[in-house]
């Protein structure tokens, strides 16, 4: 009975030994998160309740430090990184060498996050307090009464500014190669790791950063973790992006607020002068009128059309979910509109509404325009068309506040301060050798065909890679697509940070 037992015993060691070899590398990486699950999301959470406002010079700091707490936790070796002007927000940098590696991949994601207005978020949501949610409380989800070291459901969320973008992508950069130390999987690349404090501001001293350190950046392909999947929920690799620039407006009506009754009919109203401006910038079918506006525009090759083509169609999806009946556009395909530029308005103001409202004409009207830039065009050649288009509707354009002699001679006055913050847009041939890998690592852990986007119609500063590093750029997006990323309720599905994971641990070990 006795041999029996040990006999017994032997098999079952045999047995489990057998099993536990013949566990795939993403099969290791799943057990590995969910197995340790209470200590990455706990670590999460730690790292969303820093407030991370680019702006927010006190806190930022701590972001930064607390980063490279992440990784030297890890083993890796950081440091921060800056350019010639003191003071601002740092990059953290890390590096891993992996003897008789060839190949250098470089890492990127953002800490830092957009402004919030805290009054704008849900009841029970708070943009530095991070909470459980069953989903989107938009589509009914509800906060979760969540006790510390309870299981967390993978199709939870949690709620938070930076949630989803960008602090995700540095969350799951650095769980992946912790993953695949511990789990014993080969890595088979030098790994570089950059994470970006200024990305949401327009990545203002980012191309001092990359001047000030190109030797030490220099990779054969960065792997830009930032964006949402495919709306599909699939996974995706994006060739390009978009640029991004912005331009504020103020347009001046009387020097004091004057009763509407007393004054209406013959004081020029601003409110109405800039809402007349801005409607005559687009058609109705939301075609840009500023003359020139698609001039530039590089058109869309042979294979990226090709892969345009093979994307599933998500139009119907979005029309149902977001409650648009007829789409701007005049019937082209979404993803045909996102290789052109855009004309938006970000927000616009006036005097007050609703019950706070006065009687009054007044004195001031202002909007945000942002505008998105694809390949051709350029940020101030663009911001030039709009204001040439503003200067022919007859107003006269300063960049400060009017004085009694400006008031005295135009009718029509406004202020315009272009953005310093902006970026052209990128795109990468779709045939780039370095990208086929990587492609490839991706494609072994679902069983569809991974998602190839010729440009996303987000925006990121990867002109810069291209210009000053000389850099071969892809994206890798992580997070779900309906994640309110720079908009109240921002949150993140569980499950797509440990499909990230995976994800980034697969490319690390191809």
């Amino acid at each position: 009975m006795k041999y029996l037992y040990r006999f017994s015993m032997m098999a079952f060691v045999l047995l489990a030994a057998t099993r536990a070899i013949a566990q795939t590398p993403q099969q290791k990486i799943t057990r590995f998160c969910k197995a340790n699950e209470k200590a990455i999301i706990g670590e999460y959470i730690r790292f969303l309740s820093l407030p991370n406002v680019s702006a927010d010079s006190a806190n930022m700091p701590l972001n930064a430090a607390f980063i490279v707490q992440m990784m030297q936790q890890r083993g890796i070796a950081s440091s921060l990184l800056q350019g010639k002007t003191p003071g601002v927000t740092p990059a953290v940098f890390g590096e891993i060498k992996v003897p008789g590696a060839t190949k250098t991949i470089a890492y990127y994601a953002h800490y830092d996050g957009q402004p919030v207005n805290p009054k704008q978020w849900a009841a029970g949501l708070e943009p530095f307090k991070p909470v459980f949610i069953t989903a989107p409380l938009e589509q009914g989800g509800t906060v979760v009464d969540y006790k510390t070291g309870d299981s967390i459901p993978a199709n939870w969320r949690l709620s938070g500014r930076g949630s989803s973008d960008d602090k995700a992508g540095v969350m799951v950069i650095l769980n992946a190669y912790d993953a695949l130390v511990k789990k014993g999987i080969k890595i088979t690349q030098n790994i570089k790791f950059f994470f970006e404090g200024e990305e949401e501001v327009g990545s203002l001293h980012l191309g001092e950063i990359f001047e000030k350190n190109k030797d030490r950046l220099a990779a054969d392909l960065w792997v830009i973790v930032d964006g949402p999947r495919h709306v599909s929920g699939k996974k995706m690799v994006g060739f390009g992006v978009r640029g991004d620039t912005h331009m504020d407006l103020t347009v001046y009506g009387p020097k004091r607020p004057l009763h509407s009754g007393n004054y209406g009919n013959w004081a020029p109203n601003p409110a109405m002068m800039l809402v007349q401006l801005l409607a005559g910038m687009k058609d109705e079918k939301g075609h840009v009128l500023v003359k020139g506006f698609y001039d530039d525009v590089v058109p869309v090759s042979a294979a990226e059309k090709q892969a345009i083509a093979k994307i599933p169609n998500i139009e119907a999806t979005l029309q149902k979910e977001l409650g648009i009946p007829q789409p701007d556009g005049d019937g082209q395909p979404f993803l045909e509109l996102l290789m052109q530029p855009t004309l938006n308005i970000n927000g616009i103001q006036s005097a007050n509404t609703g019950k706070l409202a006065a009687n009054i004409i007044p004195t001031i009207a202002s909007a945000t325009l942002d505008l998105r830039l694809v390949l051709g065009n350029d940020a101030e050649r663009q911001t030039q068309k709009v204001k040439d288009h503003i200067a022919a509707r007859g107003y006269h354009i300063i960049d400060h506040e009017p004085t009694d002699a400006e008031r005295a001679q135009y009718a029509r006055l406004i202020k315009i301060i272009a953005g310093s913050d902006g970026y052209n847009a990128q795109r990468t041939p779709m045939d780039l050798p370095a990208a086929q890998p990587v492609i490839k690592a991706i494609q072994s852990t679902v069983d569809y065909p991974v998602v190839l986007l010729p440009s996303s119609g987000g925006s990121l500063p990867l002109y810069l890679f291209e210009k000053q590093l000389g850099a071969k750029v892809i994206s890798v997006p992580v997070v779900n697509y309906d994640n309110n990323q720079h908009a109240e309720n921002e949150n993140v599905k569980i499950s797509y940070l440990y499909e990230g994971i995976e994800t980034l641990a697969a490319i690390m070990s191809m």
